[in-house]
């Protein structure tokens, strides 16, 4: 079952079907760590009325802050090594890819965030930005996965590797992250074999494509929600984006105008442009 936000509030999918979410918010949805369930009963029992496909969905987020993790795959870990090898601040990523505490970031709150189509940004005070494809994790106020979406953690490549301390500017800025297309509502996790897809296009060609896999993590996603609730609250639950796999060349940055896309199947696919 997937779950949209609209201009007009939630809207349900199930089985090609879609139905309009009555009567409650998205907040208010996002508080149920019985979610699944209470749509399915809701749907069944004629509560929702049918809707039309969002056509133009939104980003799916009510009032949840957005946090991150960092070097969850061997490749990031290896990218942020070299991109901070003359600031001396190598070893942090290999020391943090290995260690049990997890590296967990504040990425946004929901202001900086925009929808399918939306524009990210690049900083203006940076020259070498990409994107980062991840899985998504919408986590209710008791910290259980209750939903899977798609994200992009734009990302200051030079900024963070000047300096680790400024990896919150690296991240945390107006359209820096990108959420959607709908939120995947399952009672399964994800099989391992779940791929990310990138695919970066410039003037209509593609300037990069990259592929990893879900296998390729080397934290557990249960584990990762458990870190980020440790002495912390989420009264109307949060996301975590968990990592990437996926990481261009040194030679390639992000230009405006570059169309931005990242597919997890079963959610879709999250388009966006470079502002």
């Amino acid at each position: 079952m997937k779950l949209f936000l609209t201009s007009v509030g939630p809207v349900v999918e199930e089985h090609g079907r879609h139905y309009a979410v009555a009567d409650e918010p998205w907040d208010a949805l996002v508080r149920r760590d019985d979610l699944l369930r209470h749509l399915r009963a809701r749907v069944g029992d004629g509560h929702f009325p049918p809707a039309e496909a969002p056509a133009k969905p939104l980003a799916p987020i009510g009032s949840q802050e957005v946090w991150a993790a960092g070097v969850t795959y061997l490749r990031s870990k290896l990218a942020r090594m070299e991109e901070s090898s003359d600031s001396g601040g190598g070893s942090f990523y290999d020391k943090g890819y290995s260690a049990d505490r997890p590296g967990l970031f504040f990425k946004g709150t929901p202001h900086r965030v925009v929808g399918p189509g939306g524009r990210v940004r690049i900083r203006a005070d940076s020259k070498w930005n990409v994107p980062e494809p991840e899985l998504t994790l919408l986590l209710g106020p008791a910290g259980r996965i209750i939903g899977y979406t798609v994200g992009n953690d734009m990302s200051s490549r030079d900024i963070e590797g000047e300096n680790p301390l400024y990896l919150p500017q690296a991240k945390v800025y107006d359209g820096s992250c990108a959420l959607g297309p709908a939120v995947l509502v399952a009672e399964e996790p994800l099989p391992k074999s779940t791929e990310i897809r990138l695919e970066i296009l410039r003037g209509g060609q593609r300037a990069f494509a990259g592929t990893t896999a879900l296998s390729q993590m080397k934290r557990d996603l249960a584990e990762l929600a458990g870190w980020l609730f440790r002495d912390s609250s989420f009264p109307n639950g949060c996301y975590l984006l968990t990592g990437t796999g996926i990481v261009p060349p040194d030679s390639f940055t992000l230009q405006p105008g570059d169309e931005v896309r990242i597919t997890i199947e079963p959610i879709g696919t999250l388009s966006n442009v470079v502002a």
